[in-house]
């Protein structure tokens, strides 16, 4: 965000509402019931607004990201190498050693159980690390 610019007065709550709702597609709508599902499984996670327009949760660290492109919804887990992902949800940014993503198409199902025991694991990894 550039200083000076009429985004400094919002929320990251707000903008984040501000970018489902001007998506206006099934982006907008897969970017929504992801991000209730994140508030249900980590209801103290906070949401951020990070470089330039990214929505992000966190809990004692990043949880996840959630860009949207033009044929996806792309949910980056920050520390998703060290999950433990038993339902296999994880199909995108697999090569490199933190990060994993999944990627969400147009018409593709949420499995929301699954989804909101990825985001407790990571949660519950921020805090075991930021213990330390």
């Amino acid at each position: 965000m550039q200083e000076g610019s009429p985004q400094d007065d919002k929320s990251a709550s707000e903008l984040i509402d501000g970018r489902i709702e001007e998506l206006g597609d099934w982006r907008g709508e897969t970017l929504a019931r992801l991000r209730a599902l994140i508030r249900q499984a980590a209801p103290e996670a906070v949401e951020t607004w990070k470089w330039r327009g990214v929505p992000v949760w966190e809990d004692a660290g990043i949880i996840c990201t959630g860009e949207t492109y033009k044929a996806v919804v792309k949910l980056t887990f920050a520390k998703g190498a060290a999950l433990s992902d038993p339902k296999k949800l994880f199909n995108s940014s697999l090569e490199g050693n933190t990060r994993r993503a999944i990627d969400f198409k147009e018409g593709d199902a949420v499995d929301a159980d699954a989804l909101k025991a990825l985001v407790r694991e990571a949660v519950a990894l921020n805090r075991s690390k930021a213990k330390r």
